[in-house]
Order: C-alpha cells, then sequence, then structure tokens
C-alpha cells in the first residue's frame, strides 16, 4: 500500500503529547521576543497522535535500503557495515556532550583521542603528520592540492598543471580545477593500469603532482607504483593518493612506504563510520616530510603534559573546517581502529580482497572484465589470472545483443534484494558494473549475490522485457531519470486543498 504524507494522516487539534500545566511562574512567548519575530497565522503543521507519527515513519524506514538489511555491493564508495559498539562509544556523554567552544581544559579526554587518531592514521599510511580537518573525502582532495601548490608556491616553483588517469574518480579533476590547475589526462594501458612510458613523456617542470587512487578505481594494484614515483619525483612533481581504496591494503602495505606524498582518507569507506549523504562526512589527510608545515591549523597536539590546540604554524594553508571537523565520526574511526588493532585491520583487507575475488571468479564467464583502450573502439580483456583486490569492474556488453543495458541490470537487482553496484563507472569500461561485497559479507550472502547475478543473465535471454521494465518489487517503479535530474520539474512542497 503507498505511505501516505503525515500531512495527510493529521487530523484537527489530535496531538501527540499533552504536557502539565508548568508550576513555575512563566513569561508569555510576546515577551520574551520582538514583536516584529512573532508569527501572526500559526504555521500550518501536521496534527497527529505519537503512534500516528511512530507507525508512519517506520513504515517509512522499511521502504529504504540500507546495510543493515542485505548486501550493498556498492564498489567505489565503500558501505561498510557500521558496528554497534562504534556508536556507544560514540554516545558516551563525555564526547556526544561535548561543545565546540568549550575550554581546552575542560575537553582533555577529546583532543587526546584526536591526537591519538592522528597518530594511528599516521602510522596505518606511512605518512609524517595528518589533518583531521576535512569534512569529506573531496575535501581531503582540496586540502591535500592546497598544500601542494603553497608548497611549490614558497619554494618560487610556479608549477601549473595535475597529471590524473583516465581510471580517476570524478572528484579529482574537480579538485584540481578548484585550486587552479590544469588538468592533463594520461591514458590506461591494457592491463588496467598507469601506462607509465606516456607519464614520462609528459612529466615536466610544470607538472606540480600526480593524483593516482591504488588499487585503482579498477580494482588492481599499481604494481608499478615504485616506478611513477620515480618519475614523478625526478620530475620534482609530489605523488598524491586517493585513498578512496585504502580498504584494500590495511596492514598489507603503506602508502608512505609506495613514494606517496599526500594521501586522503575516507573514515567512512575504511575505518566504518556511517557514510556521510549529505551529513557528517570526514576527510583527514596525511603528508609526508617538509609538507608537515603546511598542514592546517589548529592541530590537536600534547604540549608539556596539556592537550592542546597548535595555530603557530606560519607555513600552514590556516584552517579549512570550522572547529577540529566531524568530531563524532572521529570517535567511530578511533573506535574501529582500536577494536581491530594491526592484525585486525590486516584481516579486513584480506577478508575484503578474498570476497572480491570469490564474486569476480564466479561471474567472469558472464561478465567479463574489460577495459576499453583510450583513443581505440575495440575492446582489450584484462588476463583473467589478474587478480582484484576489493572490487572489481565488470562488463554487461554481452547482453546487448538483447536490448539490454547495464542500467537494466542494476534495476533488476533491486528486485532480488540487493542494492545495485555502481554503474558506467570508471568510463574506461564499456557497460560497467563496479562490484564491492566489502569483508563483513559471509559466504553466504556472497552466494545469494552470486544467484541474483546468473538469473538476471538468463532472463535477458529469455524474458528481456522483465529486466528492462524493472525494478517489479519496490515502492515505486523506474524513474524518468532526466527528469528527476531537473530542478524544474521538482515539486517538495506539501500545498493542502
Amino acid at each position: 500500500m503507498p505511505e501516505p504524507l503525515i500531512f495527510e494522516l493529521s487530523s484537527e487539534n489530535r496531538r501527540g503529547v499533552s504536557l502539565p500545566e508548568p508550576d513555575v511562574p512563566t513569561s508569555p512567548v510576546a515577551d520574551l521576543l520582538p514583536q516584529e519575530d512573532l508569527r501572526e497565522t500559526p504555521p500550518a503543521l501536521p496534527e497527529v497522535s505519537e503512534v500516528d507519527v511512530v507507525r508512519h515513519y517506520t513504515r517509512l524506514s522499511t521502504m529504504n535500503y540500507h546495510p543493515d538489511r542485505a548486501m550493498y555491493p556498492l564498489g567505489s564508495c565503500t558501505m561498510k557495515h557500521n558496528p554497534r559498539v562504534n556508536e556507544d562509544v560514540a554516545a558516551l556523554p563525555g564526547f556526544s556532550r561535548l561543545h565546540p567552544l568549550q575550554p581546552d581544559d575542560t575537553c582533555q579526554g577529546a583532543i587526546r583521542l584526536l591526537v591519538e587518531l592522528s597518530a594511528y592514521l599516521t602510522e596505518i599510511s606511512g605518512m609524517d603528520g595528518v589533518t583531521l580537518q576535512p569534512a569529506a573525502g573531496a575535501q581531503g582532495e582540496l586540502t591535500g592540492l592546497m598544500m601542494i601548490k603553497a608548497y611549490h608556491e614558497h619554494r618560487g616553483d610556479g608549477r601549473k598543471k595535475v597529471v590524473i588517469p583516465d581510471s580517476a574518480h570524478g572528484t579529482n579533476p574537480a579538485s584540481v580545477s578548484l585550486v587552479g590547475y590544469d588538468t592533463i589526462q594520461i591514458p590506461t594501458n591494457s592491463q588496467g593500469l598507469v601506462n607509465t612510458d606516456h607519464l614520462a613523456s609528459i612529466m615536466d617542470e610544470e607538472v606540480a603532482a600526480f593524483m593516482l587512487t591504488n588499487p585503482n578505481t579498477l580494482g588492481l594494484f599499481e604494481s608499478d607504483i615504485r616506478k611513477i614515483a620515480r618519475i614523478v619525483h625526478d620530475a620534482g612533481a609530489l605523488l598524491y593518493m586517493d585513498g578512496a581504496n585504502m580498504n584494500a591494503i590495511l596492514g598489507l602495505t603503506r602508502p608512505g612506504d609506495m613514494g606517496f606524498d599526500v594521501v586522503h582518507f575516507n573514515l567512512h569507506k575504511t575505518f566504518s563510520t556511517p557514510h556521510g549523504g549529505g551529513g557528517p562526512g570526514a576527510g583527514p589527510v596525511g603528508v609526508k616530510g617538509d609538507l608537515v608545515d603546511y598542514l592546517p591549523t589548529p592541530i590537536p597536539a600534547l604540549v608539556d603534559g596539556k592537550y592542546l590546540f597548535e595555530s603557530d604554524r606560519p607555513k600552514s594553508i590556516g584552517r579549512i573546517r570550522s572547529f577540529p571537523g566531524s568530531f563524532g565520526m572521529m570517535v567511530r574511526a578511533y573506535a574501529y581502529i582500536r577494536t581491530n588493532g594491526p592484525d585486525g585491520l590486516r584481516q579486513v583487507s584480506e577478508n575484503a580482497i578474498l570476497n572480491a575475488n570469490y564474486i569476480m571468479r564466479r561471474l567472469e564467464r558472464l561478465y567479463p572484465r574489460t577495459v576499453m583502450l583510450h583513443g581505440a573502439q575495440t575492446e582489450t580483456a584484462i588476463p583473467i589470472e589478474v587478480p582484484c583486490q576489493h572490487e572489481f569492474v565488470a562488463s554487461g556488453t554481452r547482453f546487448k545483443a538483447y536490448g539490454i543495458k547495464t542500467l537494466d541490470i542494476a534495476k533488476r537487482l533491486l528486485d532480488y534484494g540487493f542494492f545495485a553496484p555502481t554503474i558506467y563507472f570508471p568510463l574506461i569500461v564499456p557497460e560497467a558494473i563496479m562490484i564491492e561485497p566489502t569483508e563483513t559479507e559471509s559466504q553466504e550472502s556472497l552466494d545469494q549475490f552470486i544467484e541474483a547475478m546468473e538469473a538476471i543473465a538468463r532472463e535477458a535471454r529469455e524474458n528481456s522485457d522483465l529486466v528492462k521494465n524493472a525494478p517489479h518489487t519496490t515502492p515505486i517503479g523506474r524513474l524518468d531519470e532526466a527528469r528527476a535530474a531537473h530542478p524544474k520539474t521538482m515539486n517538495l512542497r506539501y500545498k493542502q486543498d
């Protein structure tokens, strides 16, 4: 049954709660607020009982998909299980009831947590210093590039360009443009990795940095990373790591050991904090060597036995976020790291890699991995003996003969109870389907997902209309995505007749 709006459940003079008359003297609201700020008529709010409110929003919640319902094989934007111990720790009164303007003396434990989290992220990444301020991975990219630009300018080096691979996340070139650099794109080779010959040919004194995701967005580890680092550094540039895929390398290797100078973390992807969604994200940034001097201030630190925020950093790029950042997310990430420990974090990545390869091998006959070579109109298959890391990118081109697109496959997956993976990214894979199961999925849930993908492949051949018109079991059917993306066609305001 369709769920009515909360306004449609409203009934005049119905109340959710009745409060007793106050037993202390009170003043009319008109005496407390300026007359010009008072409404002449009450707002048109719904009038509903408490049980109506609870039932309405409970019913709505069952229509949503979330990681607590079933597997979330999104890919690229890792959607991990959020351990409940994280929530318990974040809810402790000493953390949850802090005010951001409290004096440092009254929140020593909170600042200590920030200092220790910075140390953990520094060790995990092999960096020399970390800022916790950025509100998301994208702002982390911006922060890292701002430090890179300040570093070069302080040396009197007016570099103008940043190199990125054609498999990069879309936020990479966006961040480059915001900082004022020009983007130079290089092609991926037939193995889905950086074309090092092409990289070497374009590195010159105008290149400020090379931005690289490792493992890359195809789910492959850049095995020539040491060579890449030498090429970049020999040209006087810096190597930036997009840390979106760090879920594959925890405890196995470190960006600092690979030769990266800057890396951003996505706490939601790697360290199990809630996944933003327009809410509280967090994208700390780690740096090596002299770049530590350019970290945003203030910086949480332990000085003479006291925890405080340091601001005396002459080369700092300054504050890039209000207060220390998204503190609640940092508490959750801290709890996750402490709960797992070094061995547990390594097992996180090992299990994520195992799960992804299990699905990949089971599905590769139906959904092969392919990459479109830059400038060519033919597909070159990545050798099947190359394992993936925590995710892989399959292709749905095999079903084009039946009039089925990757979008149709993704929509049909909803009918089988799975959230749709990332599709059509990266752009170098035709009809791309990016799949990432994460480390917490059991073999049973992996098998269920595999069986659903196999069933959709059969349906594409035997009953293509079933797939083309999916989903069939969701609260609403397939949306007109072109109209939905146009702001003038959206009507988000309830008007009572």
